[in-house]
């Protein structure tokens, strides 16, 4: 009888997505794209911030965004750090689930009145982009782990901390006043 051996040979099943000519072949080359995926990812984030913030009623959830787009910021140098730990130069490659959670987030701003509804859509839209980066930090911390980046690991579990408070503190905005003013509403 034949053995099989699925490491040395790989069989396309049905329905298998053949790779592209530059995938990734190795955990170095997917944490390097991780990189650079959440590196695009932040530098847009710092530009959608400002509109959140522009379109955003009240003043505690402007200060949460505020601090948030600060803490972006260092989370972008973090990421050049990183970059040059791994002997990478820092290069961004565009996140389509960045881009499409940005989208999301404007269509919120423009489907809902200014005010409480919207400044409610708003943390939605926030917290879900706070969890991708949450699902995200915590992947590359544990890539870093694993190939033997400990400074690039202690890096990312720092960064990931700040997506960790940033998303308890959009819940603590909403919970304390924005939602339940917003259900006054209807």
């Amino acid at each position: 009888m034949k053995k099989k051996t699925t490491a040395l040979k790989q069989e396309t099943k049905k329905g298998a997505v053949k790779p592209k000519s530059n995938a990734a072949s190795g955990l170095t080359e997917l944490f390097e794209d991780g990189l650079k995926d959440i590196y695009w990812a932040e530098k847009a984030l710092t530009k959608a911030i400002p509109v959140m913030i522009k379109n955003a009623t009240s003043q505690e959830l402007i200060d949460a965004l505020n601090n948030h787009l600060t803490e972006t910021e260092e989370q972008i140098v973090r990421l050049e750090k990183v970059f040059e730990i791994a002997g990478k130069k820092a290069v961004a490659k565009k996140c389509d689930a960045m881009e499409g959670l940005i989208k999301e987030a404007n269509g919120i701003i423009e489907e809902t009145e200014i005010g409480v509804v919207r400044d409610a859509g708003i943390i939605a839209a926030g917290q879900k982009i706070e969890h991708y980066e949450i699902a995200t930090y915590g992947i590359l911390r544990q890539f870093a782990e694993t190939l033997g980046l400990p400074e690039a690991a202690t890096l990312l579990e720092q960064t990931l901390d700040e997506e960790k408070g940033a998303d308890k503190k959009l819940t603590e905005v909403a919970v304390n006043a924005i939602n339940i003013e917003a259900a006054e509403i209807d």
